[in-house]
């Protein structure tokens, strides 16, 4: 009998569940219907209820959902036109409906805004600085007036003006809903830095801390351009930080600059001097250094590879880096997970700092896989052939990281990442490469003008991942390199279409060539030359950074009279030739930026035999070179050094005239002047000229130098100096500078639409009788080389 009373209690408990479990969803089920929507507004309404009504997601005639009205309440704070919003519902007497209330306050619209106490800048320019939507009929939001409030006193600070007080109060009318605001400004005094000095400093001189901050006096015209000179508090801050951490490389680890150490002195006029006071505290030396851990690597190899040696200044910042390079050494032996500690002991008895490194080295991991992951359109070969390691070999840090800034600088990806991956078989990972994928083509197409060209219009489409077999993905995902180009201008016309595969057969070799048609009249006014040719090329890496290229070209070259002549000269220079040369150059380039280059150098020697068959025989020699180097990190200013030479010997001399050669073809010698050389001459107007018509003729040798200072006064835009230096030769291997012009001028470096852009004006200082034509403007895109 038990067991079934059991069973019977059991079946009523759940019936009884089971019951109530309906009568709740009945109940849940039975919701009020809305019978009506009405909107209360406040004394301020500036909303019309249609408006409203548009953001209300219940409807009347259907049931009250409270979701509805929380998402319709969110939906009206939303616009920004309320500060406050509130919904209820009010029960109807029949007791089955409701009406839904919304109760809501909207915001204030701007009247007008009333500037006072400006007298240094505009009215216009002020309401341009605020930068947030205050004009007449805005939502009247105080958080957009503070914020444009903020940024005029910005604005004054950076112009000097670092006293500069700005406030706003804002007279709102319940009537008409809208609000005048009123914004008061105290300019207070312009101050401009007269001198930073320090007092305190024993160990260093002021010159060389003046020289580890920004914050410096003011030097008129400089200081107008770059907007220095002025007090900035969030930069003298930064000062203060690299002072102290200056110091603290140097030793001095108990340095002291507090903010009350910097005291600002009025001078005369709204001149001040920032005085900063430094308190150095004792210099702290290098003791004894240990190695605790290592058992692959011994303390003597682990040693030698230290910037931080005993008996030399404390340096955390050397302590660090140090620790880093123990890390990479591991690193390269394939010890991932090793990891180093560098403890600092003082030496009580000494005054020193004894340090020890801790290693622990963890275990050795070999690659397992390569995995690829992120390249949508590049083919993978394109990827692994980039990679300095393969499966089987002990993972490198070292080659990781060159692996990954080989691939970046192939630009075929935004993004690159490469990183050891877990595996579950013991001492084995993978190699992880992840990429981001970027746009390789571009097309471009405008007008321009260059004081050589004048006007030009240009077509040009380049893919810089270019698959030549494979239409399915348009021709990309391969690496290879494709463009060509049309250049219409008012004295040459151009035509060029290239091709490359970088890596031949797999094989890190570059095969490539170019067809071409250029056509150009403004070397002379006598006559045009155009060039219709093909160059086929080979090149390939050579040793360390250093790339020889060997090249075939074959090019029919017609010299058109435009108009008769007196001249021997150039009537021999008429007519058809046909040109076949074998050509070599070798190179090395080290810069950081092929466009904006600071650091670096490019180096290259190149050569030229014509007379593999065709009508033209002679040899050709010319070597150039480039160096950068960067003076000072303010600024990021730069000096570079530029040098050309070359000359061309012909193997037969068949045309003499007046008993001078001219058997090299005038479109093969050499000239100088212009955008490109020495710039404060016409395009090629510096070398021998034509007896008879005065124009330039070129020569067989020649030699340039150029001294250029860049500074930069924004990103993507520098100011430049610079000094141009050379001459041009008759005769073969004929370097006697005695007939040198030289230049100096003043120039700007841009870029626009990813091209650099050059504008210069220099003024000749050494000329002959017929080319100083006094200063010359040149408009030119590109780098020089």
């Amino acid at each position: 009998m038990r067991p079934l009373y059991f069973l019977s209690f059991f079946l009523f408990l759940f019936a009884s569940a089971c019951s109530l479990r309906a009568q709740t969803a009945a109940t849940a089920g039975a919701r009020p219907i809305v019978d009506a929507i009405e909107i209360k507004s406040g004394k301020v309404n500036n909303v019309s209820e249609s408006a409203i009504r548009a953001h209300i997601e219940v409807k009347v005639g259907t049931e009250y959902d409270q979701l509805m009205v929380d998402r319709s309440i969110r939906s009206l704070y939303g616009t920004g036109l309320f500060d406050f919003v509130q919904a209820e519902a009010v029960e109807q007497p029949d007791g089955k409906t409701v009406k839904v209330v919304f109760n809501v306050q909207t915001k204030y619209r701007v009247q007008s805004v009333a500037l006072a106490g400006y007298h240094k800048f505009t009215r216009k320019k002020l309401m341009k600085k605020m930068d947030v939507p205050l004009m007449a009929g805005a939502v009247l939001d105080e958080h957009n007036i503070r914020k444009g409030c903020d940024n005029i006193r910005e604005f004054y600070r950076k112009k000097g003006y670092s006293d500069a007080k700005v406030d706003y109060r804002v007279e709102r009318n319940e009537v008409t809903g809208l609000g005048r605001i009123y914004i008061d400004i105290d300019e207070g005094v312009r101050r401009r830095i007269k001198a930073v000095v320090f007092s305190g400093n024993t160990e260093f001189k002021t010159k060389k801390l003046r020289g580890e901050i920004k914050t410096s006096r003011y030097k008129w015209w400089w200081s107008w351009a770059s907007g220095s000179g002025r007090i900035d508090e969030e930069k003298l801050a930064d000062d203060l930080d690299k002072l102290r951490e200056f110091y603290q490389n140097e030793g001095y680890l108990d340095i002291l600059i507090g903010e009350d150490d910097v005291r600002t002195v009025e001078k005369a006029d709204g001149w001040v001097e920032i005085d900063i006071n430094v308190h150095e505290g004792r210099k702290y030396f290098v003791g004894d250094i240990s190695v605790e851990g290592e058992e692959v690597m011994n303390e003597v190899t682990i040693t030698q590879m230290l910037k931080l040696l005993p008996g030399d200044p404390f340096s955390p910042k050397k302590l660090d880096e140090d620790r880093q390079t123990i890390e990479d050494m591991y690193g390269t032996i394939g010890r991932l997970d090793a990891s180093v500690r560098a403890v600092r002991v003082p030496n009580v008895e000494t005054g020193n700092i004894d340090i020890s490194y801790q290693i622990t080295e963890g275990d050795e991991y070999k690659i397992e896989s390569i995995k690829i992951e992120g390249n949508d359109k590049t083919k993978n070969v394109v990827i692994l052939r980039e990679l300095a390691m393969r499966p089987g070999q002990i993972f490198n840090t070292m080659w990781m990281k060159n692996t990954e800034a080989r691939l970046k600088n192939t630009r075929f990806f935004d993004e690159v990442t490469v990183a050891p991956e877990p595996t579950n078989i013991p001492g084995r990972k993978n190699l992880k490469v992840s990429v981001t994928e970027a746009p390789t083509a571009q097309f471009q197409f405008g007008v321009g003008y260059s004081t050589t060209e004048e006007g030009t219009f240009f077509v040009q489409y380049t893919q810089g991942n270019f698959d030549l077999f494979n239409w399915r993905s348009f021709f990309q995902g391969a690496g290879q390199k494709f463009q060509v180009s049309l250049n219409l201008g008012s004295y040459s016309n151009e035509v060029v279409l290239s091709f490359e595969e970088p890596y031949f057969r797999q094989q890190r070799i570059g095969l490539g060539f170019e067809l071409y048609r250029r056509q150009t009249e403004y070397e002379s006014d006598y006559y045009e030359t155009t060039r219709i040719g093909a160059t086929v090329y080979l090149r390939k890496r050579l040793f360390e950074l250093f790339e020889g290229r060997i090249s075939y070209t074959i090019e029919d070259v017609n010299v058109n009279m435009l108009t008769s002549t007196d001249s021997d000269i150039l009537s021999a220079e008429a007519g058809k030739r046909l040109v076949s040369k074998l050509g070599f150059i070798i190179q090395r380039d080290t810069r950081d930026d092929l466009l904006f280059t600071t650091n670096g150098s490019r180096i290259s020697l190149s050569s030229e035999v014509a007379g593999l068959g065709g009508d033209t025989r002679y040899f050709k020699l010319e070597g150039r070179t480039a160096f950068f180097l960067p003076t000072f990190e303010t600024l990021s200013q730069c000096i570079s050094v530029l040098a050309r030479a070359g000359t061309v010997w012909p193997f037969e001399r068949n045309t003499k005239i007046n008993g001078v050669d001219y058997s090299v073809p005038i479109f093969d010698r050499f000239f100088l002047g212009g955008s490109q050389s020495l710039r404060g001459f016409e395009y090629h107007d510096v070398g021998p000229k034509d007896p008879d018509t005065k124009d330039p003729i070129g020569g067989n040798s020649y030699a340039f130098a150029s001294l250029e200072y860049t500074i930069k006064i924004a990103e993507q835009f520098r100011i430049a100096m610079f000094y141009d230096w050379g001459f041009v030769n008759q005769g073969s291997a004929n370097f006697n500078p005695v007939l040198f012009n030289d230049d100096w001028g003043i120039g700007l470096r841009m870029l626009v639409m990813n091209n650099p852009l050059s504008l210069d004006y220099a003024l000749p200082i050494n000329s002959d009788d017929l080319n100083d034509k006094g200063g010359q403007f040149n408009f030119s895109f590109g780098t020089r080389f």
